[in-house]
């Protein structure tokens, strides 16, 4: 028999799957019960509502990314060195938590405060800012184009980042540092070619 601690990990990883799948509002907590291999009665032993089995599976997504944003912002770096920072901490806590960051990005919506979920409020704000304080003094020291608000620049960065989670499978050959490196390349360079000019090597002969 699973100890308490362990019966509480297999309800968070079935109720995870069932919201990434179906969403929060479309799944009961039986449904959760019968996935976890309980009666719904005895769920409630382990978590007081289902808001707090949502509650449990976001925290630990959201706060390991508050702290990968810290770590990254408050590293040295000009705002491009950063900016790609952000990216791979992203990226890499994406790939930690992926039917956490599904939750996260499908039912937003409903995920605030006045719902029961202000943690989760707070920490949308915080990622936010963190995201969009950056792009400002890129777009201010003149590291990143002043000609895109960064209204349109934060959310583009952003659902792509999050996205990955549905789509993205690392493979032996292509890894999430790779994928980083793809994604920041198009992101800060364009889906322009460059000229062969500017393809070339410095210091290499044209």
């Amino acid at each position: 028999m699973a100890a308490p601690t362990d019966r509480r990990e297999v309800i968070l990883r079935e109720a995870a799957e069932l919201f990434a799948r179906q969403g929060v509002a479309g799944t009961t907590v039986r449904e959760i019960a019968d996935a976890a291999g309980i009666l719904s009665g005895s769920l409630y032993h382990h978590f007081a509502s289902k808001d707090d089995i949502v509650d449990a599976v976001l925290s630990t997504f959201l706060t390991e990314l508050r702290e990968r944003y810290d770590e990254v912002l408050g590293s040295d770096g000009d705002a491009a060195q950063r900016l790609r920072g952000l990216v791979v901490a992203s990226l890499e806590t994406v790939a930690a938590h992926p039917r956490a960051t599904e939750i996260y990005q499908n039912d937003a919506h409903r995920l605030s405060a006045e719902n029961g979920y202000p943690f989760v409020e707070e920490s949308a704000k915080a990622v936010r800012a963190a995201w969009v304080g950056l792009l400002e003094e890129g777009r201010e020291t003149g590291a990143f184009r002043g000609d895109v608000p960064v209204k349109v620049m934060y959310p583009l960065l952003r659902d792509g980042l999050w996205l990955t989670a549905r789509w993205f499978r690392p493979t032996k050959s292509y890894g999430h540092e790779q994928l980083a490196d793809d994604y920041w390349r198009l992101f800060f360079s364009g889906l322009t070619a460059a000229s062969p000019a500017a393809r070339a090597r410095p210091g290499s002969a044209a």
